[in-house]
């Protein structure tokens, strides 16, 4: 069995045909679409490996006359290019796989050997155009795992369960999913279920009839039925009360809903991706969470890398803040190679969400178009000593207003988003006041005890560690 191998590097070439060799194929080795397209019109390959920037042309671009001449042929693609568009764009030609450089280069040769076993006869698949406004960034390994994935669920349905750490940004991988997949015709809705009261959730999930309870003056149509059609995204499954669980469970085995008060079974046809930034396993354990439902939305995970593991992306992103910055109305930057290398190196706990915050606040206050290292230091020191003096009372207007201006939330968000920005802030400074004493907290926020022991643990507070004696 013959693969041909479309690679202009030399040195790689070389490596490729050695590994394949040692798998039993034959290699034929050219440089070029128009060597390739020649060969291609003479003998017939059990595969294709290419790379995608070629002396002559791009290799995906030209993937259609592959596949006029070859249509059964498994294609694998081999790119430097590693941004998701690439990734996006090799998945749509139907190759059977996809590498950004640099690879493994035992797994791409058993990769081949697969392709090979498993080639059947396939029609050639049309084209579509690169895809504009991909909303992730960076080119980091921990982020080609992740580009890798989501192409492979592009052209199905199968439950996503994306995790990571708060700020991650697993909201923009639903989003890419939906808009870059078979439904993104569809609506894409998306419910924070830890920003939904308990009692609510039910009915902001599956709707509720007119009278149903106290206030439902109204029917309401919920989400399941709002993204009919489309993606539903279930952002921080982990905080679903019990009872929705279970209520959720039936949806996804039935395929339907019923509103609450209602007694219709209302058919939907929606692709659902959930996220969490927690450990379900152990909260399994402890019965906090239905281990049915887990496996039901455990079908294709997807983790999310903190920022402290792809800090190469950092730049990057920077920059791609810095431009959106500017086209919502903040000033225009650009920003410094030192500058940048000095992001690199903060530990960025909050991840994406802290490193966007931050430039957009640098984009707010910089004065200079070039924003350097020196501006970008003093700013770094200044929300350093801002978080340290969180529990001082501070100008608590001014926060709020330089809040809205640099995340900008949508009409009707407001609110929540407002709530779940100024909780952990608020939390640490009344604990701080009373000296870490949970009681004496709850009475001055004017919350239950309870309530307020469990949203800390949510948070991750630790009451113990504001403890400061006098």
């Amino acid at each position: 069995m013959n693969v041909l191998l479309v690679e202009d590097d030399a040195s790689i070439a070389l490596v490729i045909t050695a590994a394949l060799e040692a798998e039993g194929f034959g290699v034929t080795h050219c440089d070029s679409i128009a060597e390739r397209d020649r060969l291609l019109a003479l003998h017939r390959f059990a595969a294709l490996v290419t790379d995608v920037m070629l002396t002559d042309g791009d290799g995906i671009e030209t993937i259609g006359q592959v596949r006029a001449m070859a249509p059964d042929m498994p294609i694998i693609i081999l790119s430097a290019q590693n941004t998701l568009d690439t990734a996006v764009r090799a998945s749509d030609t139907g190759a059977f796989e996809y590498f950004p450089k640099p690879f493994d280069i035992d797994e791409l040769a058993r990769t081949v050997r697969q392709a090979v076993g498993a080639a059947s006869a396939k029609g050639g698949t049309e084209e579509d155009a690169p895809v504009a406004g991909l909303p992730l960034v960076g080119r980091s390994a921990p982020m080609q795992a992740v580009y890798r994935m989501i192409t492979r669920v592009l052209r199905n349905d199968l439950t996503v369960l994306v995790l990571g750490e708060s700020g991650t940004g697993k909201e923009l991988v639903a989003e890419a999913i939906h808009q870059l997949g078979q439904r993104k015709d569809g609506p894409f809705v998306a419910v924070n279920t830890a920003a939904i009261p308990a009692e609510l959730i039910e009915s902001e999930l599956f709707g509720h009839e007119k009278g149903a309870f106290t206030g439902a003056v109204a029917r309401h149509i919920g989400k399941f039925e709002q993204a009919n059609g489309g993606t539903l995204f279930l952002d921080e499954i982990g905080d679903m009360p019990m009872q929705a669980q279970t209520r959720l469970l039936r949806a996804l085995q039935s395929g339907s809903v019923r509103r609450v008060g209602g007694r219709e079974e209302i058919k939907v046809d929606v692709r659902i991706v959930a996220a969490t930034n927690r450990d379900l396993e152990p909260m399994i354990a402890a019965g906090q969470f239905r281990e049915d439902l887990f496996y039901r939305l455990n079908v294709v995970p997807i983790t999310l890398p903190p920022l402290r593991e792809r800090a190469d992306d950092i730049p990057a992103l920077a920059r791609h803040f810095l431009q959106l910055a500017a086209v919502e109305g903040l000033p225009r930057h650009q920003l410094s190679d030192e500058a940048a290398a000095l992001l690199s190196r903060q530990p960025w706990r909050g991840n994406v969400r802290e490193l966007r915050n931050f430039i957009y606040r640098l984009a707010l206050l910089a004065r200079e178009d070039a924003i350097d290292a020196e501006s970008t230091a003093s700013l770094i020191q200044q929300t350093a000593r801002a978080d340290a003096e969180a529990g001082s009372a501070g100008d608590l207007a001014g926060s709020v207003a330089e809040w809205l201006v640099i995340n900008r939330p949508a009409p009707g968000t407001v609110y929540d988003a407002a709530l779940a920005a100024f909780e952990r802030p608020l939390f640490t400074a009344v604990l701080r006041e009373t000296q870490g004493n949970q009681l004496r907290a709850a009475q001055m926020l004017g919350i239950n005890r309870n309530t307020l022991r469990k949203r800390l643990s949510d948070l991750g507070i630790d009451p113990a560690e504001l403890h400061q004696p006098g």
